[in-house]
């Protein structure tokens, strides 16, 4: 993994050893985390690890401790003098253990050798209720994406039951929700002048408890709102739809209002974030002194599959603001793009270029979506006024600036550099910006310009899209683009690919029992995706996740912000049958699938999907080894 040249202090401590060797007889903060610990910026408990020592703490990080044995992992590093901190790593332990079916998954992308069975179910919960029982003077602070979407009532579909805020189960004192480096370091030094952690209660994007019949803190600048308690959802699923509706438009607010929910005897009280990070901001935290590479203790357990993904890759921008329903990145990271500088971001580039084992090839220039670098309203005052979820659904919003220039420059500057042959863009793209409107519009926003920079320059031999969807009525529910903005993306690929005579597939993402898709739908995308001649293979079925839009409707039934009635497969059945359409070219699925079509009175898709010759998109499931086959067949 390359770490042998370095000294095991340019890593965060992970044991009493390493603690030693800094010369440090205590410590202020210890880090506990679900994932194996990689020193980068696109891992959690990094960056904040980061973020606090640059603040002169000393730092620690336990990478996934055994909650099973005697506990000696939680004890071995001692007391910190401030607090512990704890995350379940970069995704919800849930979605991390267990397939959409319920199954428990036979591997993990954040351990050493891709193993399973290194972090419990609800790892926020079990980690802090171990360490309040074993040091309940200390104070534990948690974060991360599985605290941060479980801030409020939540439905977990694992259980297949509401759950509370997550402070009610895991006995935490505070919760940081969101990218916590502002908040986290705020509460380090109130912490370290002696003030008592029950006492922050106003500290901006953090979520605290109190007792149900105390007052609520007054602030000067905040509005509060109060939210259905936490019985009153368990009481009526209509009720916890609607408090959704709230949750998300006060979510996607430039000045959001407080939140307030009761919840048994106490009262979960959801204070506003912090305003946008400034590029200054965001580089300061990119610009940590990160090795870039797993802790030296993995060498020999085998590599880290989240970690080989992005090492090559350089990360632009946060946010997203494209609001889909089932995607819990806006509801984390926030609506509001935040972009860092082009010197910060061609620094990182030569520390890629610098690694070792680096070839030549950025796997990666992008983001939370690849195309929205540097995007924001032109009129931010209009900005502040907004509470859509998505600036870009139903229809582009007049105010956002989608200029694509400054993107395609950035491209071309980093693709510049001596010592790199490729970029590539790893990243989804957002297609349907580029697309309609009017010649002036795609002129002064370089959309022409970006769609054929990316398509000759930055495409591996596969382009990743995800139209998700084909039927209007799902899509809408999703809130993404019709799919005829994806005849118009392939129709411009396939153009420019021929013309520049590369041979390169457009690879489409697919959902399947997303709320509201029925039978029917899923044989008309399987018939319009025949006609197009994909063998699909990215394909996944709807997973409910905490706090998005998608997981409300599934659970309530109904859509929170009109309370009408949304058909959902929710048996393991529905589900699977769903997945088939996905595969109609198997001859295990195709008997079953004719008889369904029948059934529903749609024999005129057997004819769409079994009918005439087949063309197929070759697929390959291994990009590059694909690529290099298809050339040596066509030469």
């Amino acid at each position: 993994m390359d770490t042998d040249k370095l000294h095991i202090t340019k890593w965060l401590p992970v044991s009493a050893k390493e603690v030693e060797q800094r010369g440090w007889d205590e410590l202020d903060i210890i880090i506990f985390s679900g994932d194996a610990y990689v020193d980068h910026p696109s891992f959690g408990s990094a960056v904040i690890g980061r973020v606090l020592e640059k603040e002169g703490y000393r730092v620690a990080i336990v990478p996934q401790p055994n909650w099973r044995d005697d506990l000696r992992d939680f004890r071995k590093l001692g007391i910190p003098k401030l607090f512990f901190g704890v995350t379940s790593g970069c995704m919800d332990s849930m979605v991390n253990n267990y397939t959409a079916n319920k199954r428990l998954r036979s591997n993990d992308a954040y351990t050493a050798g891709g193993k399973a069975g290194f972090r419990p179910d609800y790892t926020t919960t079990v980690y802090s209720r171990i360490l309040k029982r074993l040091f309940p003077e200390v104070p534990v602070i948690i974060g991360g994406i599985e605290a941060s979407m479980r801030r409020l009532t939540h439905y977990d579909y694992w259980s297949d039951e509401l759950k509370a805020g997550i402070l009610i189960d895991s006995l935490a004192d505070i919760l940081v929700y969101g990218m916590g480096e502002m908040a986290i370091k705020e509460i380090a030094s109130l912490l370290s002048k002696g003030i008592n952690v029950g006492s922050l209660t106003t500290i901006p994007q953090t979520a605290v408890l109190i007792s149900r019949d105390k007052e609520v803190f007054k602030h000067k600048k905040w509005q509060t709102v109060e939210l259905a308690s936490h019985e009153e959802c368990l009481g009526d699923k209509q009720v916890f739809a609607s408090n959704f509706k709230i949750i998300e438009q006060e979510s996607n607010k430039v000045i959001p209002k407080r939140l307030i929910q009761k919840t048994l005897d106490k009262q979960i009280i959801v204070n506003p974030p912090y305003p946008l990070m400034s590029s200054a901001e965001l580089d300061a935290s990119f610009d940590l002194p990160y090795t870039r590479l797993p802790h030296p203790r993995y060498n020999k357990r085998g590599s880290i599959p989240a970690w080989e993904m992005i090492r090559h890759s350089v990360n632009l921008h946060r946010g997203c603001f494209g609001g889909c329903s089932f995607c819990a990145i806006s509801a984390h990271q926030g609506k509001f793009v935040s972009s860092r500088s082009e010197k910060s971001i061609l620094k990182e580039v030569e520390q890629v270029v610098k690694m070792p084992d680096f070839k030549g090839y950025i796997s990666d220039l992008g983001g939370p979506s690849a195309n929205m670098y540097k995007m924001k309203g032109v009129d931010l005052k209009i900005c502040d006024k907004c509470a859509r979820p998505s600036c870009i659904f139903p229809e582009k919003c007049f105010n956002l600036n989608t200029d694509h220039k400054p993107l395609t420059a950035l491209y071309k500057k980093v693709a510049s550099h001596p010592k790199i042959k490729k970029v590539f863009i790893g990243s989804g793209i957002r297609y349907d910006m580029m697309l309609g409107g009017s010649e002036s519009e795609q002129k002064s926003n370089g959309y022409s310009e970006y769609i054929y920079n990316l398509v000759k320059h930055h495409v591996s031999g596969r382009l990743k899209v995800a139209p998700e969807h084909t039927s209007k009525d799902v899509l809408d529910l999703m809130r993404k683009p019709t799919f005829k903005h994806f005849y118009e993306f392939k129709k411009k690929f396939d153009a420019i690919s021929n013309t520049e005579g590369l041979k390169q597939q457009l690879i489409p993402y697919f959902i399947s029992s997303h709320p509201g898709s029925k039978l029917v739908d899923m044989a008309e995308l399987a018939a319009e995706t025949r006609a197009l001649g994909f063998k699909l293979e990215q394909v996944q079925d709807f997973t409910p996740t905490p706090m998005t839009l998608a997981t409300v409707i599934y659970y309530s039934g109904v859509h929170p912000y009109n309370l009408k009635a949304v058909y959902t497969a929710r048996t393991k059945f529905q589900k699977l049958d769903q997945r088939k359409f996905f595969f109609w070219h198997k001859k295990e699925n195709q008997i079953w699938i004719k008889n369904t079509l029948k059934k529903i009175g749609r024999p005129d898709i057997i004819a769409r999907l079994f009918g005439g010759e087949i063309t197929h998109n070759k697929s390959f499931k291994n990009s590059r080894k694909g690529a290099k086959t298809r050339r040596k067949k066509q030469d």
